[in-house]
C-alpha cells in the first residue's frame, strides 16, 4: 500500500515544537459560550482546545485531521488537560464528517491547500456553517502557477508548496460556494518555497444569515 506523504510527513511532526502554520487564524476568531467551531487541520490540538474552554461548558469544537500521529497528540493533550468538550475527528477535507449547519466558525491554518478539490472543500465549509456562521482560514497562494507535475507531486503538495492555486482562484472557490463578506486580514510578502513563488494571507467570510437557493 503506497504511503501518504502528507500523513507521513505530520504525523512525524506531531511530537516536535515546530511551527507548522503560515498565519494565526485563532488570534481573529471569537468564538463564545455555547457556539460549535471546526478547525480544518487541527494538527497537534493546540487552537481546538483553546476554542474549547472558549465555549464551555456547553459548546464543542471538532478537530479535523488525516495525520494519525497529530491525531492521537491531540487526543492525549486534551484528556490531560481534562477537556471533554472537543472531539477529533480522521476525514478528508472534501468529505467533513459533521452535520450540516452545526458550526457558528470555521478556521484553518496552512492546511487548504494540501487539498485535491479545493470548490469542494470551499462547499463543504459552507455546508457545516450555520447560517450567519463565519470562516478564518490561513493558507497561501501561488504568485506564479504551480507546473502541472508539482501539482500532481504528492510530496510537493506535503510540502505546503505543490498544492497552492492562485490568489484569484483561491478566492473563485470561496464565491462559487456562496459565502460572502470576503475580507483579507493580513496578507506576506512573496516568498521562495520549493519550486514556488508564494505567498502567506489570511481570509475571512460568513455564510449568509439568508439562504435563497443553498441550504
Amino acid at each position: 500500500m503506497a504511503t501518504d506523504p502528507i500523513n507521513e510527513r505530520y504525523s512525524g511532526l506531531a511530537e516536535s515544537s515546530c511551527c507548522l502554520s503560515c498565519g494565526g487564524a485563532i488570534g481573529f476568531c471569537d468564538p463564545k459560550p455555547g457556539e460549535v467551531c471546526v478547525d480544518l487541520g487541527s494538527g497537534r490540538g493546540t487552537d481546538v482546545l483553546r476554542m474549547a474552554e472558549a465555549v464551555a461548558p456547553h459548546g464543542h469544537v471538532y478537530g479535523i485531521d488525516i495525520a494519525d500521529g497529530m491525531l492521537d497528540k491531540a487526543k492525549k493533550t486534551a484528556e490531560k488537560m481534562g477537556i471533554t468538550n472537543a472531539s477529533f475527528l480522521r476525514c478528508e477535507l472534501e468529505h467533513l464528517d459533521l452535520p450540516s449547519q452545526s458550526a457558528n466558525w470555521v478556521i484553518s491554518n496552512c492546511v487548504l491547500n494540501h487539498a485535491k478539490d479545493k470548490p469542494a472543500v470551499w462547499k463543504e465549509i459552507y455546508r457545516v456553517l450555520r447560517h450567519g456562521g463565519r470562516f478564518v482560514v490561513s493558507d497561501i497562494y501561488a504568485v506564479i502557477p504551480i507546473d502541472e507535475k508539482d501539482r500532481n507531486d504528492a510530496q510537493a503538495v506535503s510540502e505546503c508548496w505543490g498544492g497552492a492555486v492562485t490568489k484569484e482562484e483561491y478566492l473563485a472557490a470561496i464565491e462559487g460556494a456562496g459565502l460572502t463578506n470576503l475580507r483579507i486580514l493580513e496578507e506576506s510578502e512573496a516568498y521562495e518555497k520549493g519550486r514556488a513563488r508564494l505567498r502567506s494571507f489570511t481570509v475571512a467570510g460568513t455564510k449568509p444569515s439568508k439562504c435563497c437557493c443553498r441550504c
